[in-house]
């Protein structure tokens, strides 16, 4: 739960710290007294993306800060998955900078606000005046069967089955586009293809056939460079042989003499066996060359098609051409593979039907079998809320049409008056209705969630006197299990809470800053009284509002 709440640079606050009692704490002030900034505060902690605007002093940073006790809560799952350290006493910190970059702290450890705000629907509830309204949306009606049916976990299984549904039907589609492109080209594919498997495309083809047609076109220039190079190596008198040999015998003869020349006459030595060796080589190389005009036109036929396809295919090198081969083997095995193919993924879709319609019909009895509970909890609290002859129902049937919320339809209908037919909720049910059914929704799921913190904002809008008192009970009896926070312009139900805050402005050098500070005391009474609308200094007055404490 919200232990302190600290905002500095925020909107018209320069710098507040509040600390929050575990169970009912009450926020009031006069309209435009800067309530709203609260929330405004809370919802940058729970991930909301941030506005350099609300910004008081464009020079500075905007800092908001809550420190939340969540050790009774069983959050270090959720920790661990958000790659988070986890504290029992955690600390987020939201900063604005005024270059307009946003920062978000969880325990000092940088986090993205996807991570913040999952962290924050576990830590707050925020129930603002628009969602009031959304009350009759289907999400949210979804949200509340499940989570009094306690179907998180059949609920993702659900989800699970059915994301993995959709990608084998999106297999199956595209399996199809591609068939249907196949066959529009498949004959001209099986004739690249077939092309391009006579040429024997291998890598270094190119090269290869380009050097031993250099070679073939040059066999007499060879010939005659090889056979001047034979020469010069092994002629009798004045070769390079001939006179290595000469050398080489007058070195071993002055190795003899001084043995410090053995490694002189070594290395000669060595010499004259490379340039024997090479002769021979350039004898046998010489003699082997041979003109063969027939090779070297069919190399040339080979080399010029070779180009040819390289053009066609607009391939730059042999590999270019190799890879489209592979890619027309694909194309073409599609079409003699894509039946077959179909038929697999089609048995799968089969079989994902069968398991997702089992899980759905699983998820619709959980939410059917909680129906009962929803409209009697809720028929029961608007009796107490001034509705006597209100009458809620929630509606459901199973329509095996996979949706990602399951295969069923659940409407929710209401009747504030007897004998008036029950419609839609949304469409029927006036505003100070709707915070009532509200409330009674609200009041059910803290039986349900294992929430720290819910903050009503002006949930009470629509309604006075007794029935404001009896919504005061009830956020009172819910602050019994979880923290309450209330925004509210009503001294019936500002009277019940354990804590009483007060948002006001002031103005100091032309410049307005909103306040608030922590009523106790007579300094309560006064506000009960001036919220009562008398005169907040009569004796009937403070009496009024010295009950309401009572």
């Amino acid at each position: 739960m919200l232990r302190v709440l600290g905002i500095k640079n925020f909107a018209l606050i320069e710098d507040i710290s509040l600390e929050f009692t575990d169970h009912f704490s009450i926020i009031t002030g006069e309209t435009g007294a800067g309530k709203s900034i609260i929330l405004g505060a809370l919802s940058l902690l729970l991930g909301k993306r941030a506005d350099l605007n609300s910004i008081k002093d464009s020079e500075k940073k905007c800092i908001i800060e809550g420190h939340f006790s969540i050790g009774s809560f069983n959050l270090s799952s959720l920790f661990d998955a958000l790659d988070l350290d986890y504290e029992e006493h955690t600390i987020i910190r939201r900063e604005i900078l005024p270059s307009g970059k946003s920062r978000a702290f969880v325990n000092d450890t940088p986090v993205k606000l996807s991570n913040l705000s999952e962290l924050g629907v576990h830590l707050i509830d925020i129930h603002s005046q628009h969602e009031t309204l959304s009350i009759g949306n289907t999400d949210y009606q979804y949200s509340v069967l499940d989570t009094v049916a306690q179907n998180s976990k059949l609920k993702q299984n659900y989800k699970d089955n059915f994301k993995l549904l959709n990608e084998y039907k999106g297999h199956f589609e595209k399996l199809k586009s591609n068939q249907v492109k196949a066959d529009e080209t498949y004959d001209y594919n099986v004739f690249l293809l077939s092309e391009l498997k006579e040429a024997k495309l291998k890598v270094g083809l190119l090269e290869e056939l380009e050097s031993e047609q250099r070679k073939l076109s040059h066999i007499e220039e060879l010939q005659e460079k090889l056979g001047q190079s034979f020469e010069h190596l092994d002629e009798e008198s004045m070769g390079v042989i001939s006179q290595l040999r000469e050398i080489n015998l007058q070195m071993r003869k002055a190795a003899q003499l001084d043995t410090n020349l053995e490694e002189l006459y070594r290395r000669v030595e060595s010499i004259l066996i490379e340039a024997e060796d090479i002769s021979s080589e350039t004898q046998s190389q010489q003699e082997s060359l041979e003109a063969d005009p027939k090779v070297l036109e069919q190399i040339n036929t080979q080399l010029q098609h070779l180009y040819n396809l390289q053009k066609k295919h607009h391939a730059s090198s042999i590999e270019g051409l190799i890879e489209t081969q592979n890619e027309l083997e694909e194309q073409v095995s599609v079409k003699e593979n894509a039946e077959q193919a179909l038929r697999e993924v089609q048995a799968k879709i089969d079989d994902q039907i069968e398991k997702l319609e089992v899980i759905a019909k699983t998820l619709f009895k959980t939410r059917q079998d909680t129906t009962k509970v929803i409209s009697t909890s809720v028929e029961s609290m608007l009796g107490e809320l001034g509705i006597p002859d209100a009458k809620f129902e929630v509606r459901g049937g199973y329509t095996n049409v996979f949706t990602p919320k399951g295969a069923d339809e659940f409407e929710w209908v209401f009747s504030a008056n007897k004998g008036s037919a029950l419609q839609d909720l949304k469409k029927v049910a006036s505003g100070g209705e709707l915070s009532r059914i509200t409330l009674a929704i609200k009041s059910l799921l803290a039986e349900f969630e294992n929430l720290p913190t819910i903050v009503f904002d002006e949930i009470d809008t629509g309604v006075s006197g007794d029935i404001a008192t009896k919504m005061g009970s009830i956020m009172k009896k819910m602050s019994s299990s979880l923290q309450v926070i209330s925004i509210t312009h009503l001294p019936q139900i500002a009277g019940m809470g354990e804590q009483h805050f007060k948002v006001y402005k002031t103005t100091e050098n032309e410049k307005t800053k909103s306040n608030i500070k922590i009523l106790k005391g007579q300094e309560r009474v006064v506000e009960l009284a001036e919220m009562l609308g008398g005169d907040k200094t009569s004796a009937s007055a403070l009496a009024h509002a010295q009950s309401l404490l009572k």
